[in-house]
């Protein structure tokens, strides 16, 4: 495809930079992001992705706004309390880009459903705030062989990371997480900082368009931790766990090709 007047002129600032250049730009407007939630998280990281030339976005959220979200969750509007959230999304993101082509889905989705969208896409971004629709996102990625941006955040700290299941030496997400690890602690029971979820998102968004483009150093490997109350950043370093029931060599769903969870995603 080739670029017209209008989107030279939309996209300047990116195809600007020689790392990313027209052939950058191109890549992303032929791509597929399949985001799972629009709160906090998926705001910041739809919006960007969309308005950056992401050329479909597929946005998944079963819920309707509430005022409790507007504090953070930047897709939605006070007007908008009482709606689906991604029709409200769908709004806000049409009127940043009308190029971009919207696919929103406003139920659940089981296992096989949630793999077919995963493989449709070119990267998964976890927007998600539970483990079990985690835990599901992360089987779909690693049965379709999807790269997956992850993030959570959760009173003032955060964490994001990039499972990559097309590389055989990428942990995966239940590398860091086992079922028994999981310790379910949300924003609704919690709370937590506006901004942080900007933060997040936005980085996600990063990681998502670097993917695509082939660019720089992803966090595939690295777990980067974020404490904004001290504004102190650290990475750890994340390894392929052999035993990992997902993508751990023994599992059997890696040899049969199942492995995608079900869950209300």
């Amino acid at each position: 495809m080739n670029m017209n007047d209008e989107q030279l002129l939309r996209y300047s600032r990116q195809i600007m930079l020689p790392e990313i250049d027209a052939a950058g730009q191109l890549r992303l407007a032929e791509a597929t992001v399949l985001i799972i939630g629009a709160g906090g998280l998926g705001s910041a990281a739809s919006i960007y992705l969309t308005a950056g030339g992401v050329g479909h976005i597929i946005l998944v959220d079963f819920d309707k706004v509430d005022l409790s979200n507007i504090q953070r969750q930047i897709l939605h509007m006070t007007a908008d309390i009482g709606r689906l959230k991604v029709e409200s999304a769908g709004d806000h993101l049409a009127a940043i880009n009308p190029g971009v082509k919207l696919t929103l889905i406003d139920r659940a989705l089981d296992g096989d459903e949630l793999a077919r969208y995963a493989g449709a896409a070119d990267v998964i971004v976890d927007a998600s705030d539970n483990f079990s629709t985690r835990f599901a996102v992360n089987g779909a990625s690693v049965k379709t062989k999807t790269p997956l941006v992850s993030g959570a955040a959760i009173r003032f700290e955060a964490q994001i990371s990039v499972f990559n299941p097309g590389d055989e030496t990428s942990p995966c997400y239940r590398c860091l997480y086992k079922d028994d690890a999981a310790v379910e602690e949300t924003c609704t029971a919690n709370g937590v900082l506006a901004p942080l979820l900007g933060i997040i998102g936005s980085i996600q968004a990063t990681e998502a368009m670097k993917l695509i483009m082939g660019l720089g150093n992803t966090l595939q490997g690295k777990l980067l931790l974020v404490d904004v109350m001290n504004m102190e950043w650290h990475t750890a370093i994340l390894s392929k766990d052999p035993e990992c029931p997902v993508c751990g060599k023994n599992d059997e769903n890696s040899k049969t090709g199942a492995g995608a969870e079900t869950a209300n995603v």
